[in-house]
């Protein structure tokens, strides 16, 4: 059995902390339909409502979607036009996939969070809250997935650029669950 290299024990690392916290925002599903149910129980049943709660879903559902990126490019689940992809070889897809993080993947997330640096800092400056009464005043906190979000998918661009060319060098191969969804 061939030794991992430096290149393939990243990508491993890269793609297990994406399955992680793939895995750990997965749980605000859960949270979100429990708060969402607790939500409409006060509000119909006891005539109450909670604006903390309601942003609380807001916010969950904000992070679900902006720290669950990598672990969806990870498996595949961005939206593709796969005519000419999914026919293709091994070698044929790492190279679509290398060409596509170069060139698409690692400069939409650099300029993503170039662009939102300032708004998150001056957020987080503020300490910013709600701007509602009885709201959360933790808005700089949900700003700050902003950045977060590109700064995981570049990490899990680096893991996709690593297997493409250890692909494309006969070093690593796509298993088989892999080739059907390959990235």
């Amino acid at each position: 059995m061939q030794q991992p290299t430096f290149l393939s024990r990243l990508m491993h690392g890269l793609d297990q902390f994406s399955e992680w916290t793939g895995n750990f925002i997965s749980w605000l599903t859960l949270a979100m339909v429990l708060v969402t149910f607790v939500v409409v129980v006060m509000r119909y049943l006891f005539n109450t409502g909670n604006i903390a709660l309601q942003e609380s879903v807001i916010y969950m559902h904000s992070f679900v979607f902006l720290l669950g990126a990598a672990y969806t490019l990870k498996h595949d689940g961005h939206v593709r036009v796969d005519i000419f992809y999914r026919p293709m070889g091994e070698k044929g897809k790492a190279i679509i996939n290398l060409i596509g993080t170069l060139c698409l993947l690692l400069p939409v997330a650099g300029f993503i969070l170039y662009i939102s640096w300032d708004y998150v800092a001056s957020s987080w400056a503020l300490k910013e809250g709600s701007q509602e009464a009885g709201g959360l005043d933790f808005r700089y906190i949900l700003k700050g997935a902003i950045i977060a979000m590109p700064v995981i998918i570049i990490l899990q661009g680096i893991a996709e650029l690593i297997r493409s060319i250890l692909i494309l060098a006969g070093k690593e191969h796509l298993l088989k669950q892999d080739e059907e969804h390959a990235l």
